[in-house]
C-alpha cells in the first residue's frame, strides 16, 4: 500500500517537473513551479515586514541617486528583456542599514541599505548592484530557488518513508540532507549569482551606466568583506571568479554603452 502511494507521488512529481521546466532570459533551463502571483505576494509581504522594523532613509539627495539609478537600470531591463514577466512598476526604497547590501523582490521591489553607498562609490557602481538583483527577478531566480527547496524536502521525505525502521535512517537522513545542501541548493545558488552578474552588466551597459564600473564595485566589496569562505562551500562566487566572468563579457557590454547615451543620475 506504501508503495503504491508512493509511485502515484513520484508520478505526480514528475508530471509537475515536466510542466514546470522553462528557460532564463539567457536560454539557461530551470524549473520554477511556484504561481508568479504567489511569488508577488511574498515578495509584497517580505517588504512590508522591512517597512515596518526597518528604519527608512530620509537624506534626500541619497534617495534621489537611487531612485534614479533604479529608474534607468528597470527601463534598460524592459528594452533588453521585452518578453521577460516585468512588473509595471518598481517601489524603491533605501534602508537604514550599515550592511553594503541591496536586494529586488518579486512584485516589484528593490531595497538598498545605506551601507552600499559607502562602497559603491559612483552611479556606475550602484547601477551594478541593482542591475544584478533586477537580474534575479527577471531570471525568476527566486521561484527556482524555492521550487528546489521544495524538491529537496520531498525527496528527503520519499527517502525517510521507504527507510521506515531502518536503524540507519536518521543517520541515512542527516547525510542526505547535507548532500543535497552541498550538490544542489548551493551551487544552483552560484549559477543564479553568475547569471545574474551577467544579465545585470548587460543592463547597466544599456541604461548608460559605464560597465567597466562593475569590476571596480567588486573590487570594492572584495576589499571591505575581508575574507570568503572556499567557493564550493560559498553561494555566492568568489570575488576573483566573479571579476574574472564580468571580464570576458566586457568587450560586448562596453559596446552596447557606446552606443547609448550616457545615464544622468546625481552622484
Amino acid at each position: 500500500m506504501r508503495l503504491r502511494w508512493l509511485l502515484r507521488l513520484l508520478g505526480l512529481l514528475s508530471l509537475a517537473l515536466l510542466a514546470g521546466c522553462e528557460k532564463t532570459p539567457t536560454g539557461r533551463s530551470q524549473l520554477a513551479l511556484v504561481p508568479e502571483s504567489l511569488m508577488a505576494q511574498m515578495g509584497k509581504d517580505t517588504f512590508g515586514q522591512l517597512l515596518r522594523r526597518q528604519p527608512v532613509s530620509r537624506d534626500a539627495a541619497v534617495n534621489r541617486q537611487v531612485q534614479c539609478v533604479a529608474r534607468e537600470v528597470a527601463a534598460a531591463a524592459e528594452a533588453i528583456y521585452p518578453g521577460a514577466d516585468l512588473p509595471e512598476s518598481w517601489e524603491v526604497v533605501v534602508f537604514e542599514d550599515p550592511s553594503p547590501n541591496a536586494f529586488a523582490l518579486p512584485g516589484g521591489r528593490i531595497g538598498v541599505h545605506t551601507g552600499l553607498l559607502r562602497v559603491a562609490e559612483n552611479p556606475a557602481q550602484l547601477a551594478a548592484v541593482i542591475g544584478h538583483e533586477v537580474a534575479h527577478v527577471l531570471a525568476d531566480h527566486g521561484n527556482e530557488r524555492l521550487t528546489q527547496q521544495l524538491g529537496i524536502k520531498a525527496g528527503l521525505l520519499l527517502v525517510g518513508l521507504l527507510g521506515e525502521g531502518d536503524l540507519g535512517q536518521q543517520q541515512l537522513m542527516q547525510a542526505l540532507g547535507l548532500g543535497a545542501r552541498l550538490g544542489i541548493s548551493l551551487p544552483f545558488s552560484r549559477a543564479h549569482e553568475e547569471e545574474a552578474d551577467l544579465m545585470g552588466v548587460a543592463i547597466m551597459a544599456r541604461a548608460g551606466f559605464d560597465p567597466q564600473q562593475s569590476v571596480a564595485l567588486w573590487r570594492n566589496m572584495a576589499a571591505a568583506g575581508g575574507g570568503q569562505p572556499p567557493e564550493f562551500l560559498s553561494t555566492h562566487p568568489a570575488h576573483g571568479s566573479r571579476i574574472e566572468a564580468l571580464q570576458q563579457a566586457m568587450e560586448e557590454v562596453v559596446s552596447t554603452y557606446r552606443d547609448v547615451s550616457p545615464a544622468d543620475c546625481p552622484g
